[in-house]
């Protein structure tokens, strides 16, 4: 007889900064306990953080995060609204959103980039896999965001459909997605208005200008999983990257 593990009662921890209602900790606690019924896994460390801007002519001034350990896989879910008690509204139902497709991509072969399967290959052996990047060549962030689940990847090159600057998107930082681009950008996040609820962390630091060689000793010396370089000769951006194959993938712009 197949047996059922018990999930155990996981804590919310509610912090609040600036000038966030009375009693929205506790209806921010009881939203997202009410959205974790739905996980059969075990859970942990889960945070939820609330912050309200005094500023009236800032958008959207009420800001509800939070991440969850949903056994050992961190599921981060992020809503912006008029009122605190609308944007943890929307951060529900996101969150229920996030813990579902957590649990769809769970139940599919991971497509990702894990490094504990790649094959490892002396660096002499080495060569450059060359591709161009997937999909339209012109996306938004949110757009290139999407393109990368689709995928099944940790990271996605495009070229921002407003501005033509050469970008990537990848899975990192608070909100769980960050944007880095070729030139500087200002610092902040993007939202998206779609259901989805995506919301993107803009990096202010613009891509390093370098040759392939020199990205290929930051790719080994950091370990880090990619480099994304304005290429010194094309300048254009460029992402390299390790394959499970043991070889160096490089990507450029399909356009």
């Amino acid at each position: 007889m197949k047996q059922t593990r018990e999930r155990p009662v996981t804590g919310v921890r509610v912090e609040v900064g600036g000038d966030v209602p009375e009693g929205a900790a506790e209806y921010a606690r009881t939203k997202v306990l009410t959205a974790l019924d739905t996980v059969r896994e075990p859970l942990s460390e889960t945070r939820v953080k609330l912050s309200q801007a005094a500023d009236p002519t800032v958008p959207r001034p009420a800001v509800a995060q939070v991440s969850v350990d949903v056994d050992g896989r961190l599921v981060r879910a992020q809503a912006a609204a008029d009122t605190m008690s609308e944007a943890i509204d929307l951060l529900q139902d996101r969150l229920m959103g996030r813990l579902a497709h957590a649990r769809d991509t769970a139940r599919r072969p991971h497509r990702g980039r894990d490094p504990g399967r790649r094959r490892r290959l002396p660096v002499e052996e080495r060569r450059i896999v060359r591709r161009t990047a997937s999909g339209p060549p012109r996306r938004t962030p949110v757009e290139a965001v999407a393109d990368m689940e689709a995928l099944g990847h940790d990271f996605h090159l495009f070229t921002d459909a407003e501005s033509g600057v050469d970008s990537v998107v990848y899975r990192a930082g608070e909100v769980g997605y960050r944007l880095a681009r070729t030139e500087r950008s200002m610092p902040g996040l993007l939202f998206s208005d779609s259901p989805s609820g995506v919301v993107v962390e803009v990096s202010g630091v613009p891509a390093p200008r370098m040759g392939l060689a020199q990205a290929m000793w930051r790719l080994e010396i950091t370990g880090l999983p990619f480099v994304f370089f304005t290429h010194s000769v094309t300048g254009r951006g460029n992402l390299l990257h390790h394959r499970l194959d043991g070889h160096y993938g490089l990507i450029t712009p399909a356009a």
